[in-house]
């Protein structure tokens, strides 16, 4: 690591620049930590730029790559605000994208969900979910209102992972922009951190859906429900139930979709239970000064 040239800095007082995770892939969710502040810093991850918010140690910002990024090395700036007869910084680091190797799966569906030019009823219910999730997922910028790491909704085998390139009746692609959790129908389905409910809503593809707001552009969704627990406005904690294993919307079966969307882009869930929010050191990356 090369040292920061903030000469009215003691060394160990010097801003420290750490991501999470330390290798990642398309759609992965990235934390970007910065110790060492009492300002908040701006930056960027590539391209996108990063909304830090204070924490106990300095400030972090939380965002995503995109499911379509190449692999490769990926840019991460940071701009620390100049102090008091000091000569303002950069810090810069680089992380590593590996290609993910989506698995590919054919799937099997009721042909209501597949025709490309629904019936009106149907195209009215589809475009009122549609406004419903955008007014969910508009909730202002603030500060995480968790405390703790987040934890599986529930505890069963994956059936499906994030990234499964899936053919529908052998003609409609996608990509599956969530993880799906095994589970019999009226199993629990519990909150993976703590947020408000900015959306419960028996929807048409995703069947009942709880939409969970956490602070800091992150929302947790959970689609398929039999039944819903909770109700819009509703301040819930992590582990506390949200509904029920279900079967509803575009299903082959009952289970959990459970959906991680960070800074308005889906992302894989597994990473996200394996970043540490809590304070704990992180591997710092190589960084740099630059004036």
């Amino acid at each position: 690591m090369l040292a920061l040239g903030l000469s009215a800095l003691a060394a160990e007082e010097r801003p420290l620049l750490s991501l999470q995770p330390a290798v990642a892939r398309p759609g992965d969710p990235v934390l970007v930590t910065v110790r060492g502040l009492t300002q908040a810093p701006t930056g960027t991850l590539g391209e996108r730029p990063l909304r830090f918010y204070p924490t106990r140690e300095g400030f972090q910002a939380l965002s995503g790559l995109p499911v379509e990024l190449t692999p490769g090395p990926v840019p991460v700036k940071v701009a620390v605000p100049s102090l008091a007869g000091a000569t303002p910084t950069e810090l810069t680091g680089t992380l590593d994208v590996v290609a993910a190797g989506w698995p590919s799966r054919t799937l099997k569906v009721a042909n209501k969900f597949t025709v490309k030019k629904p019936e009106p009823a149907v195209q009215a219910r589809m475009e009122a979910d549609k406004a419903a999730f955008a007014a969910a997922f508009a909730q202002s910028f603030v500060a995480p209102v968790f405390k703790e790491n987040f934890a599986w909704p529930r505890q069963d085998s994956i059936t499906a992972p994030y990234g499964d390139l899936r053919t529908y009746n052998g003609k409609k692609q996608s990509q599956h922009y969530g993880t799906d959790i095994r589970g019999a129908t009226g199993t629990p389905v519990y909150a993976a951190n703590a947020g408000t409910v900015v959306m419960s809503r028996d929807a048409y593809a995703s069947g009942n859906t709880v939409l969970v707001h956490h602070g800091a552009g992150l929302y947790t969704a959970y689609f398929h429900l039999s039944a819903m627990d909770v109700k819009d406005g509703e301040r819930v904690e992590r582990g506390q139930l949200l509904g029920k294993v279900g079967a509803t919307g575009r299903v082959t079966g009952p289970h959990l979709h459970w959906g991680v969307k960070v800074d308005d882009m889906w992302v894989d869930g597994e990473t996200l239970l394996k970043l540490d929010f809590t304070g704990e050191p992180a591997p710092a990356v190589t960084q740099r000064d630059k004036e």
